[in-house]
């Protein structure tokens, strides 16, 4: 689903025991440790899954975004600053992930990116 939605031009990559979506380095190098900054990233752990989308994280709007979704589906988000915990794809409001998934194309978030390291 993350795949489906992926705005272009991010790069998918396993890294860290888990799937990440990422920008390409050959696009924006000057990140902070000088690794690909991430854009999403799916990982399964101890007790469940988390969905890390990054994109939320600093934007009210696709948090507000997110959260509507989950309620308006009736399902119970369990989230932390980007991150979404959950046990079964069942439990996740799609369409809500989706919208936030395909909110950002690639060049508004290595700007973003690039505004905050200045």
């Amino acid at each position: 689903m993350v795949k489906k939605h992926l705005p272009a031009g991010y790069q998918e990559i396993l890294t860290s025991g888990m799937i990440a979506w990422v920008v390409p380095l050959e696009r924006y190098p000057d990140t902070y440790n000088r690794q690909a900054l991430w854009y999403a990233g799916l990982a399964a752990n101890k007790g469940g899954f988390s969905l890390h989308l990054v994109n939320v994280y600093g934007s009210p709007p696709l948090e507000k975004k997110l959260r509507d979704g989950f309620a308006a589906a009736g399902k119970k988000l369990d989230m932390g600053k980007a991150c979404i915990r959950f046990k079964r794809a069942e439990d996740l409001a799609l369409d809500a992930v989706a919208e936030v998934v395909a909110a950002t194309p690639l060049d508004r978030y290595v700007a973003a990116a690039q505004a905050r390291r200045r």
